[in-house]
């Protein structure tokens, strides 16, 4: 005897009796909304949902990290980025100079001591003044004293503009330029800017530019002000920007713009142990990284962005031990270690943002992630970002200008 059909709504309702069943046993699980933002952003190892766990022990949060993912698991996933930056197959991206085969460069110097006078009032910190010991056996003088260096190799100009002619025998004139737009003077030699693109690089990523600043970091990590932000250039678009994130999570702003905490300079009231020096009056960026490292996340939003213009807005939040939330540069990524930074620019809107962070602020082991990159080693590109910083641009001009000839360069 033939068998009756089974009518669609029959075959419907045992399909969803079924999918209920399952569900209830634990065979199916569905992805909580945290997992489904974290996952769209480039998941990490630890991307499995969790419940929610309001941390505050950032020493707490790595050992949770390290019993349930560890740095073998980080490395195999990240293995390809372990680059120290003098290895130009360490770091593919074009965005970085880096060291190319030591010998055949070595080849390339003419001469073994390049001095540089560094002309007029300038930035440039002056500590950096030294005789350096460079690779392929060059010698570096890089001065402000025109007594020391008497017959310089180079000038080098940077808020001031070179001479217009160079005859033969006169120094090499250098000029640099690391803000956004990097314009030639048009009377140089040799450019230097934070783009690959010029003669010589110096990215933002030195710490030449803070010498002397406290750099305690703090374990505890506050849960209720989850972000830090200050700025006292208030300009319209990054203060738009700012203000459209802000609102939706708890923060602390210690600059002019959008200030929340009663004035400015409140850092070392609300944390009396990053003080250096008690006879001394303390100066904002004397307690910058110290008061940042309490914080789990540090809002950087750049003045421009610009390709590769990455600057130490972005350097500072890493060096604190933060996780920066950062809106700038497009290749932002070539700049910085794997799985280090949140970049917003990836999100579709500010609430989609806000419910990101959120939910990495309860998840210890999400957090603790994104620090994976210094306690297990792997830099990526920014072993290369260090590299070409202004802490290592005195041997690196003086090779540059060793292989022009310095002085004895014919003038064009």
């Amino acid at each position: 005897m033939p068998s009756k059909p089974i009518n669609t709504y029959t075959v419907a309702l045992m399909l969803s009796f079924t999918i209920l069943v399952l569900f209830l046993s634990g065979f199916l699980e569905f992805p909580s909304l945290a997992t489904s933002v974290r996952s769209a952003r480039g998941p990490g190892i630890s991307d499995a949902a969790a419940a929610p766990d309001p941390f505050t022990d950032l020493v707490g949060a790595f050992k949770k990290w390290d019993s349930r993912v560890g740095c073998a698991r980080f490395r195999e996933r990240h293995g390809g980025q372990l680059g120290n930056g003098f290895n130009r197959s360490a770091s593919p991206s074009s965005s970085l100079q880096v060291g190319g085969d030591g010998e055949s460069e070595c080849r390339e110097l003419q001469l073994s001591h390049v001095s540089v006078l560094v002309k007029g009032w300038t930035w440039i910190p002056d500590n950096l003044d030294n005789l350096y010991p460079c690779r392929c056996g060059l010698s570096c003088l890089w001065t402000k004293s025109p007594v020391l260096a008497d017959k310089p190799d180079a000038l080098l100009f940077e808020t001031s503009t070179p001479p217009l002619l160079r005859r033969n025998g006169d120094p090499l004139r250098v000029y640099m330029d690391l803000e956004a737009g990097r314009r030639r003077s048009g009377r140089e030699d040799v450019f230097i800017s934070y783009h690959a693109k010029d003669d010589v690089q110096s990215t933002y990523a030195g710490s030449l530019f803070h010498n002397g600043r406290n750099y305690h970091v703090s374990s505890f990590k506050d849960n209720e002000t989850l972000i830090y932000w200050s700025s006292s250039r208030c300009l319209p678009q990054r203060n738009e920007l700012a203000k459209k994130l802000l609102k939706l999570l708890p923060h602390h702003s210690f600059g002019k713009c959008l200030n929340n905490v009663g004035g400015r300079d409140k850092a070392l009231s609300f944390y009396p142990e990053c003080a250096n020096d008690a006879s001394v009056t303390p100066k904002w960026w004397d307690h910058l990284h110290c008061t940042m490292s309490h914080y789990k996340f540090v809002l950087a939003i750049e003045n421009t962005w610009t390709e590769s213009y990455v600057t130490e807005k972005l350097f500072y939040a890493l060096d604190s031990g933060a996780i920066p939330i950062y809106f700038g540069a497009p290749n932002v990524m070539d700049f910085v270690p794997p799985h280090s930074i949140i970049d917003g620019s990836k999100f579709s809107s500010m609430e989609e943002l806000a419910t990101f962070v959120k939910s990495l602020a309860n998840d210890p082991v999400a957090y603790a992630e994104y620090h994976a990159w210094r306690r297990c080693g792997v830099l990526g590109n920014y072993g290369s970002t260090r590299a070409t910083s202004l802490d290592t641009l005195p041997c690196r001009l003086c090779e540059f200008i060793s292989k022009k000839g310095g002085r004895n360069a014919r003038a064009l």
